[in-house]
């Protein structure tokens, strides 16, 4: 009993920590149309600013999951949940662009912070079943993203962009009672590792595994981000209000955090593989389907999208855990990449996507990007390859 509950508490605190600090990354994308017409910017320029957020908060994860790993203190959560929940709160009052995106970027930098050594705190607390405790924090965060549109939209919509300042109580409030609550682990009895930075990352990327893990990773994060970024302008000009549109992404994300807390149960009963199998390739038929429906039956195209997200992360904490197993003495590192670096590159690919989509139309572009996964699901054979032989 002792054993659970030590386990147990800190994975309390992670999983709400990462729940707040991912309702702040959620905030952005709904109101966004809305921001641009305060700061007076078009939609390809909005996309490069949410791409920026993207970069910032996912590119760089990578690093701070080495520094976490090398340092083996407890700081980077802290400080980046207070990062994270000021800077992205004050985002949406500023009326001066280059204000705004100081702001995004500061609040950017502090969820990169949070996630990497979060993500290796979560397996070096899990003792027992850690594919569990991974899909549990993985899903916690999913739905505090899910939160996040609902809640800032509701805000904005009620209240105005201006008051959105005071949401960053909640963050710095949890970010608190984590530094009381958290257990410090001491540096004796878990040693300082002797990898360096270069050998880290070389370790990481040459393996063969981890690539694919990586792509997966990616491709689904293409998915996610597009239909977040890009669905809101085309919401907009069919005239669905702040809320409405705050409503839907909330949907699609809310049900990709269930698809991630009930991916280990429906992995143990289909496979591994068949999770894979099931969440890259079934999102073009409903993308499809989505476009069919848009302008003609908006409440069926709504709950498409929303299966949509369920679909779309069904397979994210297998990815995470097995990536981790795949090198464990870089958990920290790899958490990094799988829930940061594949960010960062999707959110270089999203500055040029928003004006292609600017240019043509949003929904087929959305069509061909889903094809992308599908495609590649042909990949998932070889992460299995050392079983067979």
């Amino acid at each position: 009993m002792i054993y659970k509950d030590e386990e147990r508490k800190p994975q309390i605190w992670f999983c709400g920590g990462h729940f707040i600090n991912d309702i702040y990354t959620g905030f952005l994308n709904p109101i966004m149309p809305f921001i641009a017409e305060q700061v007076k910017i078009s939609m390809p320029i909005a996309t490069i600013i949410l791409s920026c957020s993207h970069i910032f908060s996912s590119l760089m994860q990578p690093f701070f999951g080495f520094f976490a790993d090398k340092i083996k203190k407890r700081a980077l959560i802290f400080w980046g949940l207070i990062c994270t929940s000021v800077f992205i709160s004050l985002a949406p009052a500023s009326k001066h662009l280059a204000l705004m995106i100081l702001f995004i970027i500061l609040g950017s930098i502090g969820s990169s912070l949070f996630h990497p050594q979060s993500l290796g705190l979560i397996s070096k607390f899990s003792k027992s079943d850690v594919a569990r405790n991974m899909g549990i924090f993985i899903a916690m965060g999913t739905l505090g993203f899910s939160t996040g549109p609902l809640l800032s939209s509701t805000i904005a919509q009620y209240f105005g962009l201006s008051r959105m300042p005071i949401l960053s109580i909640l963050g710095i409030v949890w970010a608190l009672l984590m530094f009381k609550m958290v257990p410090k682990f001491s540096t004796e009895q878990t040693p300082k590792p002797k990898f360096n930075f270069k050998q880290a990352f070389v370790d990481i990327l040459s393996n063969h595994k981890l690539n694919i893990l990586n792509l997966i990773a990616m491709l689904k994060s293409l998915i996610t981000n597009a239909c977040s970024i890009l669905l809101p302008f085309l919401w907009k000009a069919q005239g669905y209000s702040k809320f409405q549109i705050g409503l839907a992404l909330f949907f699609f994300l809310f049900l990709g955090g269930i698809a991630s807390l009930l991916s280990p149960k429906f992995e143990k009963k289909i496979g591994t593989a068949n999770v894979f199998y099931i969440s890259m390739i079934t999102t073009f038929p409903l993308m499809i389907l989505f476009m069919l429906t848009y302008k003609t039956m908006p409440i069926i195209s709504f709950i498409i999208f929303a299966i949509m997200g369920f679909i779309t992360m069904f397979a994210t904490p297998i990815t995470m855990s097995m990536a981790q197993n795949t090198l464990p003495q870089y958990k920290s590192i790899i958490g990094g990449f799988i829930n940061g670096f594949s960010w960062g590159i999707v959110a270089i690919a999203m500055s040029i996507i928003g004006y292609i989509a600017a240019a043509t139309s949003i929904v087929p572009v959305l069509v061909i990007l889903s094809l992308i996964p599908a495609c590649c699901s042909i990949l998932v054979k070889y992460l299995f390859e050392e079983q067979k032989n």
